[in-house]
């Protein structure tokens, strides 16, 4: 248990960004969910709607620190070249 003033400030504000990175994070992977929905559903036009619509959540995540940028980059790779096979 926090004894100080200021750590029990850092206590309410590891909480508070706490919060908002779980936000962040499951914001992210609902618009990773939709991709792979589509992508599993074959409709090829969907998923690269869906796409372009959840690599900017990616990249804002990696940016604001929820994950790696390059872990980002690898995830979008990964969606596109699967959505470019479903033509195929």
């Amino acid at each position: 248990m926090a004894n100080t003033v200021s750590a029990k400030k850092m206590t309410r504000k590891i909480a508070k960004r706490t919060a908002i990175n779980r936000s962040r994070r499951s914001r992210m992977r609902t618009f990773v969910r939709k991709v792979e929905e589509a992508i599993a559903s074959g409709n090829q036009t969907e998923a690269a709607a869906a796409l372009r619509a959840a690599e900017p959540e990616m990249m804002r995540a990696a940016q604001k620190g929820i994950l790696h940028a390059n872990t980002a980059s690898r995830k979008v790779s990964r969606l596109a070249h699967r959505i470019k096979t479903l033509s195929a």
